[in-house]
C-alpha cells in the first residue's frame, strides 16, 4: 500500500486571520492519505457491482434487441453473490480451498 504525505504550508486562514495555535499545529503536520493496492486489505463491499456492465448491455442488445436498465446490475450482482456463497460453502465441506466449477 502506498502513503502520500502532504504539508500545508499556510499558517492563516482564507480571510487573512491568524489562525489559533492548535489548527497552525495540525496544519503543519503531515496528512497521510491512503492508496489502495492490494485488494485483500480493502473493505469487503456487499454492495459493490460484480457484473461488467458493457459486455452485458451489449450481449442482452446483440441477442435480443433489448436496452438494459442500470437497475439490473445491482440485481445480477446480488444473485452472483447468492450463488458464489453457496458454493464456496461447498468447496469448505468438501475440504477444498478452492473454488470449482462443480461447486456450482
Amino acid at each position: 500500500m502506498k502513503v502520500d504525505y502532504l504539508k500545508s504550508q499556510n499558517t492563516d486562514d482564507s480571510n487573512g486571520d491568524n489562525v489559533s495555535e492548535q489548527d497552525n499545529k495540525q496544519r503543519r503536520e503531515p496528512r497521510r492519505i491512503l492508496v489502495g493496492g492490494d485488494k485483500k486489505t480493502l473493505p469487503l463491499n456487499d454492495q459493490e457491482i460484480l457484473i461488467v456492465a458493457s459486455k452485458l448491455k451489449k450481449y442482452i442488445k446483440d441477442k435480443h434487441g433489448l436496452n438494459t436498465s442500470a437497475n439490473v446490475m445491482q440485481v445480477l450482482s446480488d444473485i452472483v453473490r447468492v450463488k458464489c456463497d453457496a458454493a464456496a460453502e461447498r468447496a469448505m465441506q468438501s475440504g477444498r480451498k478452492t473454488l470449482q466449477d462443480k461447486d456450482f
